[in-house]
């Protein structure tokens, strides 16, 4: 079987040629050289004619006028006028012009098939001229099409090809543009910006408030990527004043879409209402089902028309061939089969593209039918979100006040059976708080409110406050915990010492809870160290009760404890594993299991660090709260809730401290001036203005005086905030006893504790 060549100016070859393979192989040959002379043949060269230069420039802006306006029919009508003068006049550098311009207007519609369609017949006229400038075109509408197509750096190099072929402006601020979308869709932002902020300010003769426009919704979107929600406003808004002073229809609906989810995201719903106004006016206007329609059947209908007239032309081509006394019967009857297919295929073609039309039709209508299930399940998403940040947060309040006064009349020597109440009801407590914590954490995750830290600390240091945290845990269960720690680990890291001791506390607690009278390690190795990057192996393994593998397959879920009968008898929420896959997500590790039934289990995974090759000088001891003398101290508490006052007023009484109370922000303010005081305990969220902007006020007279933020930290809260606004540390409510006493002790006698470090 041979192949036919040629076809390289239709988008249907591939159709032709499994229709020509069935031909029998002894008129193969024959059907080759009919080909060759039909299409390969077909030259056009220029004739000696004048161009109406202005006529046809007229035209060119028009299309120009409506392409930016968004009005492509209109754009395609006018210029099938410029093709039909340039035929007339036969110029074929104006056709090539023409067609290739078709093919960019047809790239804005969506029609693969009619873009195809005209950058061949160009391409069939780029093999007979010398013209850099329309082969660099082309090279362009190729680049666009791998880039719709994924294919982001053969996009690229075809962009280079095209600036090496032609040095006119407006087509340099094309490609520039184009670069700076792949740039975009690879995430090198900076890159992209450059090209964007070039555009910005272009001078170019024919587009530069298009490009400018272009360029703005640009660095809007990639502002908005990089949480830069500020410049990505200003761009917008710029975008938008181009868009409406210029009528860029469809850079007003994007500039409206962008500015819509910018001041959602500002918690400015006023703003995002109206430009969500503006977005529905723009799309009822310009983008409904039947204006949609009409723009695709113009567009298909000119296309139609100058396929056919190809078909036209290779028709009275065969005519005059089948004149020729040297053709035999057989070239006849073959040339007539084949252009009666190539009439089908058109005809099929056109049918196609009216089956088109009405899939398009029914894909616009699910796709809003999906818009608004997807709206719909967004909102519910931020709903459930605020729905428990909420609760979690309200229910610090009461609970602060059961775990202090729990430690307050434990404190106060009571009876034995009191004693036992009292500690039951301080386990409860417990138990309460860190079910809390526990969703509070995975909702943060889930709606992307953590990132991680990179400063420095000591990982042994990490990991020895950890296990010695747990080992009372660990007493009850008779179980032993020990560190196999890899000595070779260089001692100080950069990374996120927090997050890295909610690891081990979920994966060590977790350890100890399904392990009676047995053994708990946690192993370290350094894996490699390149310069300063380090990658570390970490492992949690113990000989308790197991996991299943059929019970592996959930245990990472929220809520999931491997089975019913495990979480009635050893309780807890089933979190942990959760957070802790959430948590080594933010360092793009994960965690893994191995485990037997009846015979333990092992955690592990690998994360990535960098080091620091200086050393920094050993503590050798820290003070505890009972280190601190608190005798005599006066302190200012500022809290808005009664119960909140009296308790922690009693517990800095216990330790021999006084304080005022101040009932908001605005009072804290006024004592902060009048009186001294050691240390100021500054709630967060109160009514009128919070405890952040309080701090910010005193900080302006007062930047010595250690300010301690005492709050329920609620899932838009950052810690980051609380330190840029002044405080000096954080205590989380409801708190226990000796961290509150240390914190306060730690910042108040700071000197002291640096002078015996």
């Amino acid at each position: 079987m041979c192949k036919t060549v040629g076809f390289n100016s239709f988008s249907y070859k591939e159709k032709l040629r499994l229709i020509f393979e069935k031909i029998h192989k002894k008129l193969c040959l024959t059907t080759l050289v009919l080909w060759y002379l039909l299409v390969g043949s077909t030259t056009f060269y220029a004739q000696d004619k004048t161009t109406p230069i202005k006529d046809l420039q007229d035209i060119f802006d028009e299309v120009l006028r409506y392409q930016h306006q968004n009005y492509i029919d209109s754009a395609i009508v006018s210029l099938n006028k410029a093709k039909d003068i340039a035929e007339k006049n036969e110029d074929i550098k104006v056709l090539l012009d023409t067609y290739l311009r078709f093919a960019l207007l047809h790239l804005e519609l969506d029609n693969r098939d009619n873009t195809l369609f005209y950058r061949d017949r160009a391409d069939i006229y780029l093999k007979d001229i010398a013209y850099p400038h329309g082969e660099a075109v082309l090279k362009f509408v190729d680049a666009t099409l791998l880039y719709r197509d994924g294919n982001n750096f053969q996009a690229m190099n075809m962009i280079e090809e095209a600036r090496g072929l032609s040095n006119d402006r407006n087509l340099a601020n094309h490609l520039l543009l184009a670069e700076a979308y792949i740039y975009s869709n690879r995430e090198k932002f900076d890159e992209a910006q450059t090209n964007f902020n070039a555009l910005v300010v272009n001078a170019d003769d024919k587009e530069r408030a298009y490009l400018a426009t272009k360029a703005n919704l640009g660095l809007a979107q990639l502002n908005l990527n990089t949480a830069n929600i500020e410049e990505s406003a200003k761009n917008a808004l710029a975008a938008l004043e181009l868009a409406e002073k210029n009528n860029f229809n469809r850079e007003i609906l994007e500039s409206n879409r962008i500015l819509t989810t910018i001041f959602e995201d500002m918690g400015r719903f006023d703003l995002a209402l109206q430009y969500n106004r503006g977005l529905n006016k723009i799309k009822d206007s310009l983008y409904n089902i039947e204006i949609v329609k009409q723009q695709a059947k113009t567009a298909s209908d000119i296309a139609f028309g100058h396929q056919n007239k190809v078909i036209s032309e290779l028709e009275e081509k065969n005519e005059k061939l089948s004149q020729s006394a040297n053709r035999s019967e057989v070239m006849v009857i073959l040339t007539t089969a084949f252009l009666t297919i190539i009439s089908l295929l058109a005809v099929s073609l056109y049918r196609n593209n009216q089956i088109k039309l009405k899939t398009n039709d029914l894909l616009q209508t699910k796709n809003s039918e999906l818009e608004l299930a997807r709206d719909s399940a967004v909102s519910a998403m931020k709903a459930k979100a605020n729905f428990l940040s909420t609760v979690t947060h309200e229910l610090r309040t009461p609970l602060y006040a059961v775990t202090g006064l729990t430690h307050l009349l434990l404190e106060e020597n009571p009876s034995d059976h009191q004693k036992e109440h009292l500690k039951s009801l301080k386990f409860s407590g417990d138990y309460l708080l860190n079910f809390i914590n526990d969703i509070l954490q995975i909702n943060k995750i889930d709606a992307d409110k953590l990132e991680p830290l990179n400063i420095e600390f000591k990982l042994k240091k990490v990991l020895t406050d950890v296990v010695d945290s747990l080992q009372q845990n660990a007493a009850e269960n008779e179980t032993k915990i020990t560190i196999s720690y890899d000595e070779a680990i260089p001692k100080n890291l950069l990374g996120d010492p927090l997050k890295l001791s909610q690891i081990f506390m979920n994966l060590v607690g977790n350890a100890i809870k399904f392990t009676k009278k047995g053994k708990v390690e946690v192993i370290t190795k350094l894996l490699e160290k390149k310069d300063e990057e380090v990658t570390l192996y970490f492992e949690v393994k113990d000989n308790g009760i197991g996991i299943s593998e059929e019970q592996q397959k959930n245990i990472f879920d929220s809520f999931e404890q491997g089975s019913i009968q495990i979480n009635r008898e050893y309780g807890g929420t089933g979190l942990g594993l959760t957070i802790v896959k959430s948590l080594l997500g933010l360092f793009d590790s994960k965690i893994e299991l191995k485990s037997t039934l009846g015979q333990g289990s092992s955690f592990f995974f690998e994360l990535d660090v960098k080091c620091e090759d200086k050393a920094i000088a050993e503590i050798p001891f820290e003070l505890s709260s009972e280190d601190f003398d608190f005798n005599g101290l006066h302190l200012l508490l500022v809290e808005d809730n009664k119960i909140n006052q009296v308790i922690t007023k009693k517990m800095l009484t216990k330790r021999g401290m006084t304080c005022d109370i101040a009932n908001n922000g605005n009072e804290a303010i006024d004592l902060a001036k009048a009186n001294e005081y050691a240390c100021i305990l500054m709630d967060i969220h109160m009514p009128g203005i919070s405890g952040e902007e309080a701090t910010r006020q005193i900080r302006k007279f007062d930047h010595e005086i250690p300010i301690v933020a005492l709050t329920a930290i609620s899932m838009d809260d950052s810690l980051d905030s609380f330190y840029a606004a002044g405080c000096n540390d954080v205590v989380t409510k409801p708190f226990k006893p000796e961290v509150f006493y240390q914190k306060i002790g730690e910042n108040i006698f700071k000197k002291k504790v640096e002078e015996q470090a």
